[in-house]
């Protein structure tokens, strides 16, 4: 298999997940692919719905690469969705225009719980076959990221059905039956944790786990719920890729500034931030362990190009002194938004963001 990929030409993002120093701090954005893009739309126009497009290996591949086109962005991401896990658990997943996902069989009672297993995994062979495509496609010009939804956020939307403003039914039974939670969580546990090994071997060179509603719980259970599951399925993923080389985890939980330190004991290589947190806080707290990636504000990038750049500026400037000595780790940052891109944000506003992040990143490093 490995043999069929062509050599790694742009290692940055890599290096930078690996705690190595870099020419520059490399960049991709969280939802990179996607309604922002008029490319994009054309192609999810010619394949019906998003799930037309996610579970065509052709559409999936085209439109992971689109970004790549415009902007000279450091990695690409899988494109597909978090909630391709329960969907194959039969959940019945769909997506109507305008609307965010919504679940035909929602888990919520004794049984449903008790009929829960996590899927086969021929039943995602979709996605599988998308990232060998997408690897293949991307003939070495940089590295690809897959992903999956952390247990917890996953259980947000198997227990409400589709997403929420309040999270009360899953709360509800969080508080009122934690046994129940607990089995859908563990559950989740092993799916996520065969489903990115999975990705590893059709040739992701990096994974993230995203724990979009890790932010909503209360301390304690947030501990109790979602970062002992995340850490769960860190400890049963492959630590090097088809060509040998270690595939980089990374943990994102939007909102999880408040458990930094706690979450810097994760074994995994990347932990990523939202933009309420100081990078030069987070770099103090969570020390020389981890990369961190992150974290301008998404709604930046509807301000005009110069102010996108002085707050481009601002996010390195505080993360610090970037990381210069070769001979050995030390603190590095990858570029990021602080959560996915808007679907309103100007295209040329992204190439002015990407063009301010590599020329004052390289010149920091003088």
């Amino acid at each position: 298999m490995s043999s069929s990929f062509a050599p790694l030409q742009n290692d940055t993002f890599l290096r930078a997940c690996l705690r190595q120093a870099t020419d520059y701090t490399p960049l991709w954005l969280m939802r990179q692919a996607g309604r922002y893009l008029p490319e994009y739309c054309a192609t999810r126009a010619k394949a019906g719905s998003f799930m037309g497009l996610a579970t065509n290996v052709d559409y999936a591949t085209e439109v992971t690469l689109q970004p790549l086109e415009r902007y000279p962005l450091d990695a690409a991401i899988l494109f597909s969705d978090i909630l391709t896990v329960p969907d194959a658990m039969g959940l019945g997943l769909s997506f109507a225009q305008g609307e965010g996902p919504r679940f035909a069989t929602a888990v919520r009672d004794e049984a449903t719980v008790a009929r829960l297993a996590a899927p086969d995994l021929d039943k995602l062979r979709y996605v599988f076959d998308a990232v060998t495509s997408i690897r293949k496609a991307l003939n070495g010009r940089v590295p690809l990221i897959g992903f999956s939804g952390s247990p917890w956020t996953l259980a947000c939307y198997m227990v409400e059905g589709a997403g929420s403003d309040d999270y009360r039914l899953v709360k509800s039974m969080l508080y009122a039956r934690p046994d129940l939670m607990h089995r859908i969580l563990q559950v989740n546990t092993d799916a996520v944790a065969a489903y990115l090994n999975a990705q590893i071997d059709a040739g992701a060179q990096a994974v993230m786990i995203f724990d979009s509603w890790g932010g909503v719980l209360a301390d304690g259970a947030f501990q109790q719920f979602s970062l002992a599951y995340t850490a769960r399925v860190l400890a049963g993923l492959k630590r090097t890729g088809v060509d040998g080389q270690i595939v980089p985890r990374i943990v994102f939980t939007k909102g999880g500034g408040l458990w930094l330190e706690e979450m810097g004991a994760l074994d995994c290589e990347v932990l990523g931030l939202d933009w309420t947190m100081n990078l030069g806080k987070a770099r103090a707290i969570v020390g020389a362990s981890k990369a961190l990636q992150g974290n301008i504000d998404p709604n930046v990038l509807f301000a005009p190009p110069a102010a996108i750049e002085a707050e481009a500026k601002k996010v390195l400037e505080s993360f610090g002194r970037p990381h210069t000595d070769r001979s050995m780790p030390g603190p590095t940052h990858i570029f990021n938004l602080g959560h996915g891109i808007s679907q309103y944000t100007p295209p040329d506003h992204v190439a002015a963001l990407v063009q301010a992040v590599h020329a004052h990143s390289r010149l920091m490093r003088k």
